[in-house]
């Protein structure tokens, strides 16, 4: 017989051992990613109505990924890149980017984030760049509060505008330059730190669809050639196919996500397929697609059974049933 107050004792070691589980659980996921958002939740509240823009969001993004994220409006991608930016804090939740934590920051950490790890394109062009700046003079400032030596400014200025094809562009201010050069040297501004990171709001969504191309080529010659981890908010199906992953988020969760890789048809010509995944969070939820549930008319609940080697899906109707078990009929998952 044990007394009760050794029985407590036990119980509160066996509650101390489970907290001490999920916290190295909690530390150890994403380990080695260069982004990590593990159930990131944003409520933004004013006059008595609360909107929940992020709804427990989890995302790992691998060190030289190149990954459009694609979604509806509202559906909370402008939310998780002003955090990833460090222009705004997660409710709750925990979002990390190369090893730092921006939930904890506090102001003068913050901007120096935004300073060294990241840097910002926007869709407008109005929004990148000075307008009373030439090209390179917009590329250099940045480094101007960053410590560069002038010396080093100007080289590494002219650098990333030849790399990025608007070297030409150098000693003009952006009212003499097209829409496309001017993405490409606010993509050049926004690199002159070096960030690891790379952030692109529908940065080709004023571009017409060539000009939008060269833009694109640029944020790829930005992950290839200078290294930068780079990821594109954007509604052009023609910039997310041509990325090995491509993110959906929809009600404030990442709810999909598609990747592509090469592969030799019968004759030996590549090739690219696409697969697209629903994506199990942490929490173990799933969001199926709405032309699917829309299709087996499912709503509010469904029924789940285990099988051999999948889950199956059916839903809650007197007349459903588990007959296309294992078979990959009807809901079967």
């Amino acid at each position: 017989m044990t007394s009760p107050a050794q029985d407590a004792f036990v119980a509160a070691g066996g509650i101390a051992e489970l907290g001490a589980e999920a916290q190295r659980a909690r530390t150890s996921y994403g380990d080695g990613a260069l982004v990590v958002c593990d159930q990131v939740v944003r409520i933004y509240a004013g006059e008595g109505i609360e909107v929940q823009a992020l709804q427990g969001l989890d995302l790992l993004i691998g060190e030289g990924e190149l990954i459009a994220m694609v979604g509806a409006s509202g559906s909370g991608k402008s939310t998780l890149m002003n955090i990833l930016a460090g222009l705004d804090t997660p409710t709750a939740g925990r979002v990390r980017v190369a090893g730092l934590d921006l939930g904890g920051m506090n102001a003068n950490e913050r901007l120096s984030y935004r300073r060294q790890q990241v840097g910002f394109v926007w869709q407008q062009t109005s929004r990148n760049l000075l307008p009373y700046l030439t090209a390179k003079q917009n590329v250099v400032t940045p480094m101007r509060f960053s410590g560069y030596r002038r010396r080093l400014r100007d080289e590494r200025a002219m650098e990333l505008l030849e790399v990025l094809g608007v070297a030409h562009c150098a000693n003009r201010v952006p009212s003499r330059m097209s829409g496309g050069e001017q993405q490409r040297t606010a993509i050049a501004t926004a690199l002159a730190n070096e960030p690891r990171l790379l952030l692109a709001d529908e940065p080709t969504g004023e571009l017409d669809s060539r000009t939008a191309q060269d833009v694109f080529d640029a944020l790829k010659t930005a992950n290839t050639d200078l290294g930068a981890t780079v990821l594109v908010v954007t509604h052009d199906p023609a910039v997310s196919h041509q990325v090995r992953r491509t993110v959906a988020i929809r009600d404030g969760r990442t709810s999909s996500e598609t990747l592509r890789h090469d592969t030799a048809d019968e004759l030996g010509n590549t090739v690219r397929e696409a697969v697209e995944y629903a994506v199990l969070d942490r929490a173990g939820r799933v969001q199926l697609p709405r032309e699917m549930t829309e299709r087996h008319r499912m709503r509010d609940r469904v029924r789940l059974r285990s099988l051999d080697d999948h889950i199956g899906v059916w839903p809650d109707r007197p007349d459903s049933s588990d007959r296309g078990a294992g078979t990959g009929d009807g809901g079967a998952a």
